[in-house]
């Protein structure tokens, strides 16, 4: 499917309608051997009611957004008018519907998108990997036929843009849940700074970690689904001068253990970036390598989690994913001791960190240390743990340290999926967006 920008001016033009769009996402998710994979519901009938009134308000001339009547898709944490929200598990699916849509839905609806379906996704969002045993696990457009995993907990999401069963797509990031599986599918996925998007009406991880943000097919699409969301307005950055940026390359923690594919493929979109102007600078940065020490415990999610899920599991633990549940239980080890010290250490991290990006227009790493490994290798209790905190890693860091941040596609076509990660400081998204789209610009160029 075409980028927002492209859709709001076929709709514009009448090159296309509503109504047609829905129902090449409605094809795409029966034609896809991962359509009933990636969605845990599709709004076959009311997402055609909704196109077909909104055709009619676009041929009488009413006054409506340029993105009305493009299809959305929803992570199954999202509180949906109408719709059960289960968070991709097994113990909320008997749940009765919300009563209203959550302010970021609600954003959305306003804005005119057509809610196509809910996506399939981690349970409880606790994973970066995109398993889920009730549901089933929706594969990566790369290599499908081998089986690799999407990236989490946005899985489903991800999956859904990559095979045009939707425009854009609604996700959630506590660790890398909307870079990673944009990494993985090799689509473009926004971590916005957390305060900036509402979360209430959206099932929790993290109190302190968590943020909504969009995935979609480029730049763009994440900035303008993301102006929605904050109620900043829908707004497509402009591209700055690429001679006149400075990049900073993190020398500890998030560079080690690249498997081959990924270091061949950073290395060279770093050279790419300096053979069009841009200063790259490695830099120490060794406060990232207090980070997994700060979380040892489990931290913030565990904690935050625990406290959510306590009485759900002392009721239904056995419905639980056991992946999950056991990474919840870590919580209930945390003393209140434990959780003040991750606090202050984070403020002492996120103070150090400032000073040392301050110079720098982005933080650039590779999203993920290595491609999408393959559903079986990862469905092993012994490999899962190592695999999901490798995956985990380099995103991570950067909700620790409370920052935007966003993954671009940098592979070449027809080679593994690699993420290149752009990072901002807090607050500093609208340049973080201009800086990217100019990445991205650069990037097409000869692809």
């Amino acid at each position: 499917m075409k980028p927002l920008k492209d859709l709001a001016k076929d709709l514009a033009t009448g090159d296309t309608t509503s109504r047609q769009l829905v129902e090449d996402c409605l094809a795409a998710i029966d034609a896809s051997p991962e359509g009933q994979r990636a969605f845990v519901a599709v709004n076959t009938e009311t997402a055609r009611t909704a196109a077909d009134a909104i055709d009619a308000l676009r041929k009488a001339g009413a006054p409506l957004s340029d993105y009305a009547g493009i299809p959305m898709s929803v992570k199954d944490l999202y509180g949906v008018k109408g719709e059960v929200t289960a968070a991709g598990s097994k113990v909320l699916r008997g749940n009765a519907p919300e009563a209203a849509d959550c302010p970021t839905v609600a954003r959305c609806r306003q804005a005119g998108f057509v809610f196509i379906g809910r996506t399939n996704m981690t349970e409880f969002a606790y994973s970066g990997l995109g398993l889920n045993p009730h549901n089933g696990t929706p594969r990566s457009p790369w290599d499908r036929a081998t089986g690799r995993i999407p990236g989490g907990s946005s899985s489903g999401s991800a999956v859904s843009i990559a095979d045009g069963m939707a425009a854009v797509t609604l996700g959630t990031d506590t660790g890398g849940s909307c870079r990673i599986p944009a990494a993985f599918c090799g689509i473009t996925g926004y971590k916005p700074s957390a305060y900036r998007v509402p979360l209430n009406g959206i099932v929790p991880l993290s109190f302190s970690l968590d943020s909504a943000g969009p995935l979609g097919q480029s730049v763009d699409c994440c900035s303008i689904v993301d102006g929605i969301l904050s109620g900043e307005g829908a707004s497509v950055p402009d591209a700055v001068d690429v001679k006149s940026l400075t990049f900073a390359v993190p020398q500890t923690l998030v560079m080690d253990g690249l498997d081959d594919t990924v270091a061949t493929t950073f290395e060279r979109t770093v050279a790419r970036l300096r053979d069009a102007g841009v200063t790259v600078i490695d830099v120490p940065f060794t406060e990232l390598g207090d980070i997994p020490a700060a979380n040892a415990k489990g931290g913030f999610a565990a904690a935050e989690a625990y406290a959510w899920h306590k009485d759900l599991l002392a009721k239904s633990a056995d419905d639980y994913d056991p992946r999950v549940g056991s990474r919840i239980m870590k919580g209930a080890e945390q003393s209140a001791s434990d959780y003040i010290d991750t606090m202050m250490e984070r403020k002492r991290l996120i103070d150090a960190a400032n000073k040392v990006t301050q110079p720098f227009d982005a933080v650039i790493t590779p999203t993920v240390a290595i491609i999408p490994p393959t559903i079986e290798e990862v469905d092993d209790d012994e490999a899962y743990g190592p695999i999901n905190l490798l995956c985990l890693r380099n995103t991570a860091a950067w909700n620790f340290l409370d920052r935007c941040s966003i993954s671009l596609p940098c592979e070449r076509k027809g080679d593994a999926p690699v993420g290149l990660m752009l990072t901002g400081e807090r607050g500093g998204d609208a340049k973080l967006l201009r800086v990217a789209k100019t990445i991205e610009n650069l990037l097409a160029q000869g692809n």
